[in-house]
C-alpha cells in the first residue's frame, strides 16, 4: 500500500466550476477559507476532548491513547450536540439575514425612523 501524500490532496482543484453564491470571487475566497478554519477548529474541539475523556478516565496518556479513542454513544451525543452549537453561532450572521429575508414586518429602525420624524 502507498503513502498518501496528504499535501497533495489539499491542494487538488475539484473538477468543474468553483461555485458563486457571493457573486464576489474574493468574497467567495473568504468563505472558503473560513469555512476550513471552521472545520479544522471543530477537529481540535473534538481531539480536546478526547484527551479531556482519557484524562478523566486515566489520569495520564500518551498519544497512542488519543488515536485508538473511539467516543461511546454519549460522547458521541455531547459531541454532536457541541458542533451543532459551534456551526450555529458561526452561522447566527447568516441565518439572521436569511431570516430577515423572510419576514414581511418592517424593521424597526424604519418605524422609529418615522415616528421620530412625525
Amino acid at each position: 500500500m502507498s503513502e498518501i501524500d496528504w499535501i497533495a490532496r489539499a491542494g487538488a482543484r475539484a473538477k468543474g466550476k468553483r461555485p458563486d453564491f457571493l457573486g464576489d470571487p474574493v468574497a467567495e475566497r473568504m468563505l472558503s477559507i473560513l469555512l476550513a478554519v471552521a472545520g479544522e477548529v471543530s477537529v481540535l474541539r473534538e481531539r480536546v476532548d478526547t484527551i479531556e475523556r482519557l484524562l478523566d478516565a486515566k489520569g495520564s496518556i500518551d498519544r497512542a491513547d488519543i488515536e485508538r479513542y473511539t467516543p461511546d454513544a454519549e460522547a458521541s451525543y455531547e459531541r454532536s450536540v457541541m458542533t451543532k452549537d459551534y456551526v450555529a453561532r458561526i452561522m447566527r450572521g447568516m441565518q439572521q439575514d436569511m431570516e430577515a429575508m423572510q419576514t414581511t414586518e418592517r424593521p424597526l429602525a424604519d418605524i422609529s425612523g418615522e415616528l421620530r420624524d412625525s
